[in-house]
This record gives structure tokens, sequence and C-alpha cells, in this order.
């Protein structure tokens, strides 16, 4: 383990670092536009340069620090009057020809390209020369466009294509000035499921997302820590949504609770892979699953009623109920779970079921992130019931007289014909009127929780609404259900014998 010198400062650096992870490894933090901690290291921007000087060197030189290795007894200055100068060059080579549109630009308040402008440069362009004019929102999919004046061919968007998702869908057309990023022609990076991870690793405005395409200002914006839920892997991710001081007051409220984007959380953590810096494309779609209609209003035999009376009935089927079987949502919380277990087990026969299978088209299992199980809490919720078998109708006896089902994936048909049904859900669905009662229940982004992943680690989300009126927790409801049902036995044990 060398040791080196990072402004004054003893490092002890580990074999084979450059001095570029040496330094952010130990609170040193340099600029870079190419670089990148998951990606190899092309030493193209230049930006990245430190001043450096051996034992015997009185006067230092100037490098890269993202492709130097580091040596025993290198003494590193990241901000010598050198570096500073020799950054303020490079910027001013960067710019030569980028727009300065950042009032338009999605990037804006995320972009390194401002950052580092202001840190180590902050003068106009001393060109006067017209700017190179490149092709404006190119097309490289249906999910991304393409700014090629904004870009400035750190071909972090290529290598993630050749390095991470491996498929090759990216390249660096022409030379120079003229030189343009562009998708190969067999329409791989159409393909690529992972594709979205190059909108983040941009350092500037040019990979733009067209869901999101002028859409807030990130300012406007706050990120809540939540877990994906579209597969059994839970990687980790914010929620971008609006901020409770920059509501929409004139607009459609429903701006207030609209899912904004989704990115991976945690980027810059390199070596943790749970907490990205990738996700799948599936991610960016959450809006897709949380944003359909909902459900609000609880249902008696398909007529609006009253919680009250709703539970009500409730407590009544389950009192009488000789057998009961529960269908256990795998998309409820840990928490959730163990409520239902600690106040409802004793009078269930409880069994998990899928609440959500593949999508016509979606990509199954890879070698990468993505796992066939399309649940976020599977392993969660079979910790503590039984996997419901391929064909439910086993499970259901002919004394069988209650079925709970909790959450999606349900197939009405196959439950015994004369038996009730109690349904928790949170979505519109035909089927919700053939429950004999409907308890609409809150989703993964208005309460808080834990899900366990196919690893068996812990995944936590946080709450980024308020559930809509009418609609309640399930945990909630299972309390409040617990409680009457409770009541109801001991006011009968009371009751005098005839």
């Amino acid at each position: 383990m060398p040791e080196i010198f990072i402004n004054g400062h003893e490092v002890q650096a580990e074999d084979g670092q450059t001095v570029m992870q040496a330094a952010r490894a130990n609170g040193h933090q340099i600029p870079a536009f190419c670089w990148h901690p998951q990606l190899s290291a092309p030493g193209n921007c230049r930006v990245c340069v430190v001043e450096v000087r051996n034992q015997q060197d009185s006067d230092g030189w100037v490098d890269i620090a993202c492709n130097m290795p580091v040596s025993a007894g290198m003494r590193v200055l990241t901000d010598s009057p050198k570096v500073l100068a020799r950054r303020q060059e490079t910027l001013q080579f960067v710019t030569l020809n980028h727009p300065v549109d950042c009032g338009i630009c999605d990037k804006a308040g995320e972009c390194t390209l401002q950052d580092y402008h202001y840190l180590y440069n902050g003068a106009p362009s001393i060109s006067r020369e017209p700017k190179v004019h490149a092709t404006k929102h190119y097309g490289l999919s249906e999910r991304i466009v393409l700014d090629n004046e904004r870009c400035i061919l750190c071909t972090r968007c290529v290598r993630f294509t050749s390095e991470i998702s491996k498929s090759h869908a990216l390249g660096v057309q022409q030379r120079g000035d003229h030189s343009l990023i562009r998708p190969v022609e067999d329409g791989a990076f159409e393909r690529d499921v992972y594709s979205d991870n190059v909108i983040d690793i941009c350092p500037v405005g040019a990979l733009l997302s067209t869901r999101f395409l002028h859409q807030a200002r990130v300012w406007y914006l706050q990120a809540t820590p939540s877990i994906c839920p579209g597969c059994e892997r839970g990687c980790t991710i914010d929620i971008w949504h609006r901020k409770d001081e920059w509501k929409y007051k004139a607009l459609d409220p429903r701006r207030n609770t609209k899912i904004e984007r989704v990115t991976p959380r945690q980027i810059a953590q390199a070596d943790d892979q749970s907490a990205g810096p990738w996700v799948c494309n599936k991610a960016r779609d959450l809006a897709d699953i949380f944003e359909r209609p909902r459900a609000v209003v609880p249902l008696l035999k398909g007529q609006a009623a009253a919680l009250d009376l709703a539970l009500d009935q409730a407590r009544r089927l389950v009192a009488h109920a000789r057998h009961a079987v529960a269908l256990v949502s795998s998309w409820a919380s840990n928490e959730e779970l163990m409520v239902f277990k600690k106040l409802l087990g004793p009078h269930f026969e409880s069994y998990v079921k899928v609440d959500q299978v593949a999508a016509p088209g979606e990509v199954i299992e890879d070698d990468f992130l993505i796992r066939p199980d399309k649940n976020p809490n599977n392993a969660g919720a079979r910790a503590l019931f039984t996997l419901l078998p391929p064909d439910p109708r086993s499970v259901f006896s002919a004394s069988c007289d209650l079925v709970l089902v909790w959450g999606e994936g349900c197939d009405f048909t196959l439950l015994p014909a004369a038996a009730q049904v109690i349904q928790l859900s949170s979505w519109q669905h035909v089927h919700n009127d053939r429950a004999d009662v409907f308890l609409p229940i809150s989703v993964m982004t208005e309460r808080s929780g834990h899900y366990t992943n196919v690893e068996g680690k812990l995944g936590y989300f946080e709450a980024c609404f308020a559930k809509p009126p009418g609609v309640q927790h399930a945990a909630d409801l299972f309390a409040a259900l617990i409680a009457a049902l409770d009541a109801a036995l001991v006011a009968k044990v009371a009751e005098p014998a005839p």
C-alpha cells in the first residue's frame, strides 16, 4: 500500500489505484467529465489535471489524475495555481462550441459543466468565432433524445453501452468538431433495457428523457428514497416529486402528486450495486404503475358504502366464517405483513400470491439486474406465509366459505363459488364489484416500510405523497377489523346462556 501525499496530507493508497481513485477515496474531490467510477478511463476531457511531484523533484508537472497510477512518495496538488490555470484553459475549450442555453436545459441545476465553469473559469468565452452547430433533439430512441450541440464527447454513454449494458448500441461518428454520438443501425439502443442510465451519467444536458423533457426544474423537486417494486431485485431509487413549497395552485392539482422522474439512488457509490448506480428502464416508468386510476371508495357488493359499514360487514364475515383463506400480497411491506400475521393470522389460512407477472415483451431475466419474479417482497412474505400453489384451487377445500384477497393478481374465477370475498386493493378494476366487501388501500408511495429482496437484504422506502381521502393503510384496516372482531367475540362470550 503506497503512501502518497495529496495537498500535503498523507494518504494510504491501494495498490493499482489511480490518483483520481485515491483522492476521492480520501475526501479530495477532483473534477471530471469523462471519468466515472464504474467505467473505463479514456482520459479525453482533461479537466481532472493535477500537479505531481516526486520526492526528488523541485518542480512538478501537470497530468490527468484519472489515468495516472499512484506511486510511493508521490506528492499531488489538486488546486495549485498551475492546475487552476490549466483547468480554465480546458473549460474554455470545452465551452468553445457549447450553447449557452442553460435557461431551457433540463440539466440545469445538476450540470457539472455549470458547476466547473463557476468554480474554475467563470469568464465569458474568449472566442469571437461563430459556434459550430450540430443536430438538435436527435432521437436516439423513443425514450431518449440527443442535443449534439451540448454534447462534450465525454463518451460516457458509449462506454456504458459497451461495458455495462453490453448492447454496444452507441458510438462516435466522424472526427474533430464534427464528431457526433449516434446509435448503431440495428436498433440495439431501442432494445437496451438499461438505456436511460446514460441520461444520469451524461455530465451535461445532451442526453434527455422524452418523459421528463421540459416538465420541471430540479430545484422545484425533491427526491424521496424508495425501492423499485418492478422485480425481486429491489434496486434502491429516488422518486422525484414536487416540493411542498413549490406546489401548483392554479394548475391541475394532480401535478403536485405526480412522479416527475425516477433515478438510481447513490449514483456515486460505485461499489454498491444494491444502491445503484444503475437501474433498468422499468424503474423509470413507475408512474405507469402508481398513476393508474385509483379506487377510493369502499364497496358493498359493488355499491359505494361508508367505511364503518364496510368494516362492520367484513367483521361479520370473518366472525361467522368456518374456513377462511387469505391470499396475501407480495407487494405488501414487511411491517404490514407482520401486522396481518399477528392480528388476523389466527383467523385465516394464509398463502402468498403473485400480484404481478411480466408484461408482454418484458425482459424476464438477465445476468445483470433483472430478476424473474416481478414482485418486490415475495421473499419477505414467504418468510411468514406459505406460497400459493400454481393452481390456487388446490388450497380451497369444500368448507372454504370466505376468501380475503389482498392486492392484485387474483383470478376471481378460481375462487370457490360459494365463498364470500373481502378484497383490499388500490386500483379501479372490474372485479372490485364482485367482492362482497371492497376496501381501498394505499400504495407504497403513500406509506413507509421495508421490503426483503431476493438476496435477503432489507430495503427501505418512504412516503412521497399523502393517501387520497377515503383510502386507508392496510395495517390500519387490519387493526380496526380485529378490534371490532374481538369486541364482538367478547360480547358473544358474555351473553347469558339461553
